[in-house]
This record gives structure tokens, C-alpha cells and sequence, in this order.
């Protein structure tokens, strides 16, 4: 028994990237306001960012599957909210990339879209 523990405790890898630059308080008016996007799949989708304090935010993600509240740290000029990843590409522009997994089948689809804030 002891064999089969040290064999999957040999092969263990994180799948979690580490990086080593520290987080930095952010510009709060590159990423306050409401975005909104769509999907190549014309899924409409939003994203609220509201409180932006040093590199913490409070988000809201809404799309067709229902509404995510969270709170987010923002690094690389990035966050990730459920299974979101918003990307700050310019001022006024971001990218966001959603995992989105089919419940019959189990596969799972990234879908990667551009949101614009109002």
C-alpha cells in the first residue's frame, strides 16, 4: 500500500502556474463600470466592477446560465470570476474567456469573446 502512495506522490504535479510578481494597486478607473459583450455563439454576457480598492475588486458576472458575485484580485491586469478570466486589453476594451462545460456530454469549450465598458 505504502507503494501506490509514494507512486502518486511522485507524479504529482500543480496544475496551478506560479509566478512570481506581486500584486500592485491598480488604477480603479481602468476597470470600474459595466461591461458588456458578446459571444461567437451571440451569448450576451456582462461584467460589473464595482470597489476597486489597491488590487481588490467586487464583481458581478451575468450571462445566460445565471449571475456570479464575487470577489476578485486583480493581477497582469487580469481576474478571474467563476469560470471567467477578464483581461484588461486597452482602456475601454477587455477580453474575457469563459469555460463553458456541456452537462450531457462532459466536454468543455472555451469561449473567448470582447467586452467594452459603458
Amino acid at each position: 500500500m505504502a507503494d501506490i502512495y509514494s507512486i502518486l506522490s511522485a507524479n504529482y504535479k500543480a496544475t496551478v502556474p506560479i509566478t512570481k510578481t506581486p500584486y500592485v494597486n491598480v488604477d480603479a478607473t481602468k476597470y470600474q463600470g459595466t461591461w458588456e459583450g458578446k459571444y461567437s455563439d451571440n451569448t450576451k454576457f456582462s461584467v460589473t466592477v464595482s470597489s476597486v480598492t489597491g488590487f481588490r475588486a467586487q464583481v458581478r458576472y451575468q450571462d445566460t446560465l445565471g449571475v456570479k458575485y464575487q470577489q476578485v484580485l486583480i493581477k497582469d491586469d487580469s481576474f478571474k470570476v467563476g469560470n471567467s478570466k477578464f483581461t484588461l486589453q486597452k482602456n475601454g476594451h477587455a477580453q474575457v474567456k469563459t469555460v463553458v462545460v456541456d452537462p450531457a456530454s462532459g466536454a468543455s469549450t472555451l469561449n473567448t469573446a470582447y467586452a467594452t465598458r459603458d
